[in-house]
């Protein structure tokens, strides 16, 4: 909730809060200060659990990395400004199908992977590094 003579960057209707920030800079004068985020507990747990055993680090990572990839879907939907219906539509697959992978990416087969960006309008690039 907001008070007299404050905005939520979200009423511009928007995702994209350097766009946000821009337009109240613009029209407000008002200037944007990023705050500085120290280290959560979890964060600070998850980095002793890491330093202290390989497994739970290889496992971490690996599921970031799949996470990583849903995400990464997601962010591409949203920036074409497609629902999840759209790139199910020309799947012919379900929302749920979409829901899935951009949600649970885990194992997903580069086809399907393929396929999904291509709905979106985008280019996969793959590399080995």
């Amino acid at each position: 909730m907001t008070t007299h003579g404050e905005f939520n960057w979200n009423e511009l209707q928007t995702r994209n809060a350097n766009t946000a920030i821009a337009f109240y800079q613009e029209t407000t004068g008002w200037q944007f200060r990023a705050k500085e985020f120290k280290m959560s507990d979890l964060q600070k747990y998850i980095a002793k659990r890491k330093a202290r055993d390989p497994e739970f680090a290889k496992d971490y990572e690996r599921g970031y990395k799949e996470f990583k990839i849903g995400v990464m879907l997601k962010m591409a939907s949203e920036e074409a400004g497609l629902t999840q219906e759209e790139p199910a539509e020309k799947l012919q697959t379900e929302k749920s199908a979409i829901s899935r992978i951009e949600n649970h990416a885990k194992d997903i087969k580069l086809s399907t992977l393929e396929n999904s960006v291509q709905a979106l309008g985008k280019k996969l690039r793959l590399e080995v590094a």
